[in-house]
């Protein structure tokens, strides 16, 4: 967070930019939101799914695409209340304030009896943690079936094979934040992620039915010739892909205006569905909305590629 206060303000009173697109993480974002609020510059499209970047009324200039994780957790309890009711929830998330988010939207969507009732424990890991094994044990003791995780990259795959590890089967739900395939997964382990379940959005451009796709095609040429050292197994390349072309759409309906009065305009009035986003779903804003994507669907993991499941879930 103080590097991304370093280098926004310099961009805003050095290179005078128009606005700031796809801050990554919920805390580098959070760090610059007044000042770019305060000085009316769009913080566009934050790489970060925290209820509080949809916030308009207070944070006008700021806006998110991508699901929120409370949403995204109201999708999971969904999800146990019809699966597995009596479920015995383990919590294991960041200690910071995704991981808050994501607990509070899990504790929201039961309400304070039934997460009384069904969570068991909770851990949480921090950003400088060298392994999760000892809240990974600790959580197992407790007793839980079910354990929910939200991590991202080596925090995910460390999790993912200590449990495996230690011979623990829950029913493993993971955040969208932790699904890469190549990022996370491989270095796990594939079989060891074998059976997790989560939500998405996006197409996994390790999925074999969209090999015919002509959205996953146009993506995997873009891949091919702009970015040919990434890797077209990682969902991160899907989502930076489509969180640009959000971006570029926003901009043609900008015009000729391209005050920061009318870029911030057009982010709230979009109503596309993007090439590499789920059939069915679509990036939708308003003035009132600042909640881009809003509807997901469940998928598993069955040891190679992420199977989708269900019907879509949420508004769209």
């Amino acid at each position: 967070p103080p590097k991304t206060v370093e280098q926004v303000r310099r961009l805003v009173e050095k290179d005078q930019v128009a606005f700031i697109f796809n801050i990554l993480g919920t805390a580098p974002n959070i760090s610059v939101r007044k000042y770019l609020n305060s000085k009316k510059i769009p913080q566009l499209f934050t790489a970060a799914g925290a209820s509080t970047f949809g916030n308009y009324k207070e944070y006008p200039w700021t806006i998110v695409l991508q699901p929120s994780y409370k949403d995204e957790a109201r999708i999971y309890v969904e999800y146990l209340k019809k699966n597995k009711p009596d479920a015995k929830i383990a919590l294991f998330t960041g200690n910071d304030a995704a991981g808050k988010d994501y607990v509070d939207g899990i504790k929201e969507a039961m309400g304070p009896e039934l997460a009384k009732k069904m969570i068991v424990a909770e851990a949480t890991f921090e950003s400088t943690d060298p392994t999760v094994d000892s809240q990974v044990i600790s959580l197992q003791a407790s007793g839980a079936d079910t354990l929910f995780v939200h991590a991202v990259s080596k925090w995910a795959s460390m999790t993912i094979r200590k449990v495996y590890d230690i011979g623990w089967m829950p029913l493993f739900i993971l955040s969208a934040t932790g699904t890469s395939v190549s990022g996370v997964l491989a270095p796990a382990g594939l079989e060891k992620a074998k059976g997790i379940i989560t939500a998405y959005y996006l197409k996994d451009p390790n999925d074999p039915q969209w090999a015919n796709d002509q959205g996953y095609k146009d993506w995997l040429a873009f891949m091919k010739k702009y970015y040919p050292e990434g890797s077209t197994g990682d969902q991160l390349n899907v989502y930076g892909y489509t969180m640009a072309q959000a971006l570029v759409q926003t901009l043609k309906q900008c015009g000729d205006d391209l005050s920061r009065e009318n870029i911030m305009k057009q982010a709230a009035n979009l109503d596309i569905a993007l090439p590499m986003l789920l059939p069915g779903i679509k990036i939708k804003t308003g003035p009132t909305d600042y909640y881009g994507v809003q509807a997901q669907r469940m998928m598993r993991f069955n040891g190679q590629t992420w199977e989708l499941f269900g019907d879509i879930i949420g508004e769209n």
